[in-house]
């Protein structure tokens, strides 16, 4: 695996090798947006790594937000993986359904939670599957509560407060992850009464261009020439966005990958943003 790809990702010959590891525990982050009319419960049940467990980013959510899988309090997160079995020191590897969109989401909480041994399995359960190798559709096997220690960094998460102060003073450089033509203005928002567009000074940056046809994420050096040609400064402050808060945390580790691990995303995103007339938005 090229340069340091490794701290972020893993594939699946490794995790193959390393399934039946004491210190790894294998999650699936799978989620889809509401219009896929897709389960991923359901999915989880009908076939999943050995040995995975569902990790639910509608649920390990707080509770008390409108907006969807809202970062939930330290507390309630660390008694959640707790009970999974996920203690300090373990490796987390996560996948999804889908090569790593929601799994991303899960990586960047485990990172904001202060647990930094946690990493996506490249291509996820499609290359899994396409590749042969096993799956399951029994219950994982019960595991043993472990002590895990929150230490919830802060820099690595923005609210709609710091990104309104970041467009005004221009003290960030702001990626949205979403369809070029939403960011345009000119296709409709999958969640209804979002206004269309985008935030004054934002860079565009469609997460599926970080893939390969495979949805293995592409190697560091393609990674930072698509954000130089995207006129993405590297060096300086990132905060990425997109509908919910998922496709924004594929390029956070699209950039980690790249070598700048330290890119906040904005938690709201558009589902926030697009839906409060104090924030504003440009078409185009």
């Amino acid at each position: 695996m090229a340069e340091s790809s490794g701290r972020w990702i893993v594939d699946t010959a490794w995790l193959a090798e390393h399934l039946d590891a004491p210190d790894v525990v294998v999650l699936d982050g799978s989620w889809h947006l509401p219009t896929a009319e897709r389960d991923p419960k359901a999915d989880y049940a009908a076939a999943h790594l050995p040995d995975a467990q569902f990790f639910d980013i509608d649920d390990i959510a707080d509770e008390a937000s409108p907006l969807p899988h809202m970062l939930p309090s330290t507390i309630k997160f660390a008694s959640r993986v707790k009970k999974m079995g996920i203690g300090d020191g373990m490796r987390v590897v996560v996948y999804d359904a889908e090569g790593s969109n929601a799994a991303a989401r899960v990586w960047w909480m485990f990172r904001v939670m202060g647990h930094h041994d946690v990493v996506v399995l490249d291509g996820g359960m499609a290359k899994w599957r396409a590749e042969g190798r096993p799956v399951d559709d029994l219950p994982p096997r019960p595991r043993t509560p472990r002590h895990f220690t929150p230490r919830f960094n802060a820099s690595l998460v923005q609210d709609a407060d710091d990104v309104l102060r970041a467009v005004e003073r221009e003290t960030a450089q702001i990626i949205d992850a979403r369809a070029a033509a939403r960011f345009r203005g000119e296709a409709p928002e999958p969640r209804a009464g979002l206004r269309s567009g985008h935030m004054p000074g934002a860079l565009n940056l469609p997460y599926e261009l970080l893939y390969n046809e495979d949805r293995t994420y592409k190697s560091p050096e393609d990674l930072r020439a698509l954000f130089d040609q995207a006129g993405i400064d590297r060096s300086q402050p990132i905060v990425t966005s997109c509908g919910s808060g998922v496709t924004a945390c594929i390029v956070a580790l699209g950039l980690a990958i790249a070598g700048q691990p330290n890119a906040a995303v904005y938690d709201g995103s558009w589902t926030e943003w697009g839906g409060d007339e104090r924030f504003p938005v440009i078409t185009g």
